[in-house]
């Protein structure tokens, strides 16, 4: 993807929009959500609204998305693509957390509204009659109808190609249709091909913006994904989800005040969406922006805006309507501060919340094990692993393959770390091993930034442990392949470079997070910083 420079200065909006307001409520336009052109058969008045909330769906902001469509229903009763919308906003394909029974009722709405309405085009109808298989009834799984769904979609795009919408649409049903297991990338690839003419055509569209960002979220692709990045929260400055987005790619990227400050923003957006919010959609958005802060805040040797992140979480009253994004941070918020700064009797010590998905209780408890085993509670590692192989037959039960493989590598490495306690350290290599090849067989999914520890980054802690220090080196670079610039990665890496004899690597290294890390609240970073500039004051006599 190459997304042309010269769009980044069309897509700058105004400083200080009206929407910024405390309090302000108003119909939002154009220069706050981005510009959408969406054709239908439905009152010509109601135009501009439809529009707009085509541009909430593609921003994801559903909750409003659906307000607006069911505005426009109530308005022209025979508008059978207003009911396509609501049913839309309940097809929440990437995060699987929709409400998939008020969808099926939308949709078919939107079927009875077509069949009465002569009207209604044959372009909607094939709109309506693609979502149709999203909420088909008939026993097959979610990624058969959404395999289904893309195949239509598909069909609408050739059948329309002067369409853009459709193009669109079918673009973000590859990308959620794309198998975890595929490393090649193919569905995104094609997604970025579809996506690239349209957004040089129409920069200021919040959907391709968006769509090519997950488009590139992948080890892969990431780098090609920078432009939207930089351009998605200035096409749609009021959208929390718009706001956010931007930071998958930085983080895939490693440009941790990049992610800051989008999830900084996302963040303070969502959380004043809480005051109208009729269910968790808000919240979700808010904790999902927090999970992203926290990484970047502990990536880039911000301890105490980690801290402040997680107190804040923890001070948050409950809501109820939360679903597995929110679940998700709540999780991983204080299972990544107490893991990432090394703080075993802490993890040992976290929460596990008794509501929540089985996935996400396990980052909980992987952190408890890992925590326990570092810290010589043996008794409570083994109690976490059992757990997490229940957690993993339970989440398997519900054919949800890809996060009981996932689960599986937390209870891995947590046997890892018990064996390595327990003086069986080529035990424990081996099973981090395994833990590592399994992670590495899928990619992360789009709730998170990455792993609480990287199965790899713990095999290159094991290696070292072992005095295998240059296979220690190897495994640290090949984290950092694929998650560039993460602090522990590169102090470790540093470290290891170090025990195996090459100074010249280690301070390379240390200089690398010198420039991605900040403060003094990390000893390692003030440590890499001494180190830098003695190593610096040795070269500077032999350059003269």
């Amino acid at each position: 993807m190459r997304v042309l420079t010269a769009l980044l200065s069309a897509a700058i909006l105004s400083a200080s929009p009206a929407w910024c307001d405390e309090g302000h409520h108003h119909a939002l336009t154009e220069a706050e959500v981005g510009s959408v052109s969406f054709s239908t058969s439905c009152a010509r008045s109601l135009e501009h609204d439809f529009n707009r909330a085509v541009a909430l769906l593609h921003s994801f902001q559903y909750e409003q998305a659906r307000q607006a469509f069911a505005e426009i229903s109530s308005q022209d009763p025979t508008c059978a693509m207003a009911q396509w919308g609501v049913a839309m906003s309940h097809y929440h394909g990437l995060w699987n957390n929709g409400d998939m029974t008020a969808g099926r009722a939308a949709l078919r709405k939107a079927e009875e509204i077509a069949a009465d309405n002569s009207k209604t085009t044959a372009r909607e109808r094939a709109y309506i009659d693609a979502l149709a298989e999203i909420y088909r009834e008939d026993g097959k799984d979610r990624m058969a109808h959404g395999q289904a769904f893309e195949q239509k979609m598909s069909g609408v795009q050739a059948a329309y190609p002067d369409d853009s919408e459709a193009a669109i649409f079918h673009a973000l049903s590859l990308d959620i249709t794309a198998p975890k297991t595929d490393k090649t990338f193919a569905n995104q690839r094609k997604c970025a091909e579809i996506l690239e003419p349209i957004f040089k055509k129409q920069p200021q569209h919040p959907g391709v913006a968006h769509y090519i960002i997950h488009c590139s979220d992948n080890p892969v692709l990431a780098g090609e994904g920078l432009g939207a990045a930089r351009m998605y929260a200035r096409i749609a400055p009021a959208s929390a989800h718009a706001n956010h987005m931007p930071s998958h790619i930085f983080t895939r990227v490693g440009s941790w005040d990049e992610s800051i400050s989008s999830n900084a923003r996302s963040a303070e957006l969502a959380a004043k969406a809480e005051s109208t919010s009729t269910n968790g959609e808000a919240r979700d958005q808010r904790l999902h922006a927090m999970d992203y802060l926290e990484y970047a805040y502990l990536q880039s040797g911000r301890v105490k805006e980690a801290r402040a992140t997680l107190d804040e979480m923890t001070a948050l009253a409950p809501v109820p309507g939360l679903t597995l994004t929110g679940d998700y941070a709540l999780a991983a918020i204080p299972a990544r501060y107490a893991v990432e700064l090394g703080n075993w009797e802490q993890a040992s010590g976290l929460r596990v919340r008794g509501e929540g998905v089985a996935w996400a209780q396990a980052i909980t408890w992987a952190a408890i094990g890992v925590g326990s085993a570092r810290s010589g509670k043996l008794d409570r590692a083994t109690q976490a692993e059992q757990t997490l192989a229940t957690l993993r037959d339970t989440i398997a039960r519900q054919n949800e393959i890809y996060w009981s493989n996932q689960v599986e590598v937390q209870r891995r490495e947590v046997a890892a770390w018990i064996a390595q306690t327990r003086g069986q350290g080529p035990d424990a290599i081996a099973m981090m091993r395994s833990a590592a090849e399994l992670e590495e067989s899928m990619d992360k999914d789009a709730v998170t930034p990455g792993a609480i520890t990287p199965a790899r980054e713990m095999l290159a802690q094991l290696l070292l442990l072992d005095d295998r220090a240059q296979e220690s080196v190897t495994a640290y670079e090949a984290v950092l392949q694929v998650a560039p610039n993460r602090f522990n990665a590169l102090y470790g890496a540093a470290s290891a470079a170090g025990a195996s004899g090459n100074a010249s690597a280690a301070n390379q290294y240390l200089r690398r997070l010198t420039e991605v890390a900040v403060g003094e609240e990390r000893p390692e970073l003030v440590m890499a910083r001494k180190k830098v500039a003695i190593s610096a004051q040795r070269a500077a006599p032999q350059q003269r």
